[in-house]
């Protein structure tokens, strides 16, 4: 029975290290067109835009936890806002990074993405990413929140248990397509508000207020991030 059990855990573990193929470039390129499909559209966006946020608070979140601060609880909303509360220092270095965390997230996620795709690690991206929304999804804080956050877990797991290697690497490839060009979005999107006079509370300006910094040159930064992520790994999903 022990050997039985060693031998299948063996064999999840070779199955999570292992590599997979890569995908054929027609396979690569048409992920990449469905993620603008749903990016660059407003009324898909609108939908496809959850997803943006859980990565943002979940970086957010990670980061006060990587921090030394207390992760109270994340909220997620329907018109894809969200909201992480942390406690500890109002002010210093911790609380500097879980601020800049969110609207870098998403790309930095996705450049992650791309590096483990480029080594053939199809299926460590898969249940990494289920693992963190498991992960978070014992800290949202209201019900919307939750069924974005399962359903969006539900998919990963389907994915990695029950589909095939090619429905597996399109599925891993789509995501991170998705993420490296999602995530720099929301920077433009924060930059027009602000222009138009809105958004006064944004991480920007909670940045801002905690350095002295202007809140430009912290927009500035979630451009510079999010843009060299894209462009990172796109060439290392594209094999240039």
């Amino acid at each position: 029975m022990d050997s039985l059990a060693a031998t299948s855990l063996t064999g999840l573990w070779d199955r999570l290290t292992g590599t997979q193929p890569d995908p054929a470039l027609w396979v690569v390129l048409a992920t990449l067109a469905a993620a603008l499909a749903v990016i660059v559209p407003h009324g898909p966006w609108r939908i496809s835009r959850n997803a943006i946020t859980i990565a943002h608070e979940g970086g957010h979140g990670l980061i006060a936890l990587l921090t030394g601060r207390q992760l109270t609880g994340i909220r997620l909303h329907s018109d894809t806002s969200g909201l992480t509360v942390s406690r500890g220092k109002p002010h210093g270095l911790g609380m500097i990074l879980t601020a800049a965390a969110g609207y870098t997230a998403p790309s930095l996620l996705g450049l992650g993405g791309a590096a483990l795709l480029a080594t053939g690690r199809i299926t460590l991206l898969l249940w990494v990413a289920t693992a963190l929304l498991v992960v978070m999804l014992v800290m949202i804080r209201n019900a919307y929140g939750v069924l974005t956050v399962v359903l969006t877990g539900g998919a990963f797991l389907l994915v990695s248990w029950l589909a095939g290697p090619q429905v597996q690497a399109a599925f891993a490839y789509a995501v991170v397509w998705f993420l490296l060009f999602g995530g720099v979005r929301p920077p433009f999107e924060l930059q027009l508000k602000r222009s138009r006079g809105g958004a006064g509370d944004s991480d920007a300006d909670q940045l801002s207020r905690l350095t002295h910094v202007p809140a430009g040159l912290w927009l500035f930064l979630f451009h510079a991030v999010t843009l060299s992520s894209l462009i990172g790994g796109g060439r290392w999903l594209l094999e240039l």
